[in-house]
């Protein structure tokens, strides 16, 4: 089964826009710390030569992890049209 829920060092995507901080949705940043017992995560964002641009506070429902394999039709986390 795959696990959607956000681990340390997993790469994420933004699935909102966050004007106030200048990021937008499909921005893609990197889980650095696990805060809120899990429902909420410290997330860095990067320019290409590895230099910090941003770093916040994100909850689950903002951001998606990123999957670099394929993952089985048996095995993908079901969305509901009401998320």
């Amino acid at each position: 089964m795959v696990n959607s829920s956000p681990q340390l060092l997993d790469v994420v995507a933004l699935a909102v826009d966050l004007p106030q901080d200048n990021l937008w949705r499909g921005q893609v940043g990197t889980v650095v710390e696990i805060l809120a017992h899990g429902s909420a995560f410290e997330v860095e964002f990067s320019d290409r030569e590895g230099r910090t641009y941003e770093s916040l506070g994100l909850r689950s429902e903002q951001i998606m992890v990123l999957h670099f394999e394929a993952v089985p039709p048996s095995a993908a986390p079901v969305i509901s049209a009401t998320d």
